[in-house]
């Protein structure tokens, strides 16, 4: 089905052709003429489906006809976890309006608010914001949501993990209560429920399961070795096999410190990505990673749904991450836009917990390889796939 048998005009259908979007993937295909509808929804897709096209397109469609009449209201407010995703969800929608006279806008903190304020000030139609910064803006009086016609919640699950549910609340509670909610999340986990349930009446529900979602082709496997050897393993894979690029997720902030400089002195050039670093030093290095200027980039859990590299090959998860979800948010960094990837996992004997957690959130066991050299000199268990935490066992 093409894009312009979802009830999408001409203007956008246009600047989607022009992005060589060829036809709607299955939560783009239910979800965007429920939108259009006017209807509230609640949708669940994994990472990778094109959620974001989902309420962005819709809404330029249903926002198309008029533009923001005052200075600092908007019509459109859409909520996200994290700076980089704000970012490249504004990003989207500036590429998808290019043939409309619609105005956007990314609002984040870390950054100086007076190019924020006086763009406001301008007239934005959509709004992408993190929370904290959205209120700390709506406190100052530089933001008003009189006119807000939509709200998004993007990555609610994200939102929540991050301890967003306050903000988010009294945000909700200032909106004016005649308007659209679209919430959109990778899971519906009983936190998720509970929000929408507080925050949504009457919502259609919209599920795409792994099973009939355009599923990203990613090549999952791990390496089972000793925790001391992981650096010298890493340096190994990307000099033995020429790798040209590649995400690699780290725990800590210290950890990608320490990991930098250990690749630095086998002559591997990269650099670090997390929280502690400023704004405008997080951009250039994404920045740098999607242009190819920067082959490696170690990040912590801050860039895992901020991401958005269409030929991004290779992702590994030098640490596991907790909790199993984190894990299918990482490596749905890679295999984006129909391509295929590769994610690699290196586990040590004190990864077991995790492994299985991982492994029972998948379904399936990953296929595991040693590396000559490499040899853990602590075997690491099969994983039991009916793993359950010992604080979810009744």
């Amino acid at each position: 089905m093409p894009f312009s048998k979802l009830g999408l005009s001409a203007p956008i259908v246009k600047a989607i052709n022009e992005l060589g979007y060829k036809a709607p993937t299955p939560i783009q295909e239910k979800a965007i003429p429920v939108v259009l509808t006017g209807k509230n929804l609640i949708a669940a897709a994994q990472t990778g489906t094109g959620k974001t096209a989902s309420f962005v397109l819709p809404i330029l469609e249903m926002l198309s006809e008029g533009q923001t009449q005052r200075k600092k209201r908007i019509r459109a407010l859409i909520l996200t976890p994290t700076r980089e995703l704000a970012v490249q969800v504004e990003d989207n929608i500036a590429k998808y309006s290019k043939h409309l006279n619609l105005t956007s806008l990314a609002m984040y903190g870390g950054v100086d608010s007076k190019q924020q304020k006086q763009k406001l000030i301008e007239g934005v139609d959509i709004l992408v914001a993190t929370p904290g910064r959205l209120l700390d803006m709506y406190s100052q009086r530089s933001v008003h949501f009189e006119e807000i016609e939509v709200l998004v919640l993007d990555e609610a699950d994200r939102m929540l993990d991050m301890g967003f549910i306050e903000d988010i609340n009294k945000i909700i509670e200032r909106l004016p209560e005649d308007r659209q909610n679209l919430l959109f999340s990778a899971t519906l986990s009983k936190k998720v429920r509970v929000l929408a349930k507080t925050a949504i009446d009457n919502p259609v529900e919209i599920s795409v399961s792994p099973d009939n979602a355009t599923t990203p082709k990613i090549d999952q496997w791990l390496i089972t070795v000793d925790k001391d050897k992981k650096s010298a393993l890493l340096s190994h894979l990307i000099k033995e096999n020429q790798w040209e690029q590649a995400l690699i997720f780290i725990e800590t902030k210290h950890g990608a410190a320490k990991l930098v400089s250990q690749l630095e002195k086998r002559g591997i050039k990269a650099e670090s990505f997390h929280s502690g670093r400023s704004q405008d030093v997080r951009a250039q290095l994404l920045a740098d990673f999607k242009s190819g200027n920067l082959n490696f980039l170690v990040a912590t859990g801050v860039a895992a749904r901020g991401i958005d590299i269409e030929e991004l090959t290779r992702v590994v998860n030098y640490d596991l991450p907790f909790p199993a979800e984190d894990y299918v948010h990482r490596i749905g960094r890679t295999g984006r836009a129909g391509a295929s990837g590769e994610a690699i996992s290196f586990v040590s004997k004190d990864n077991f917990k995790n492994l299985c957690m991982i492994e029972s959130r998948l379904g399936h066991l990953i296929t595991r390889k040693e590396i000559d050299g490499f040899a853990p000199r602590k075997e690491v268990p099969i994983s039991i796939l009916n793993y359950v935490p010992k604080n979810k066992r009744k």
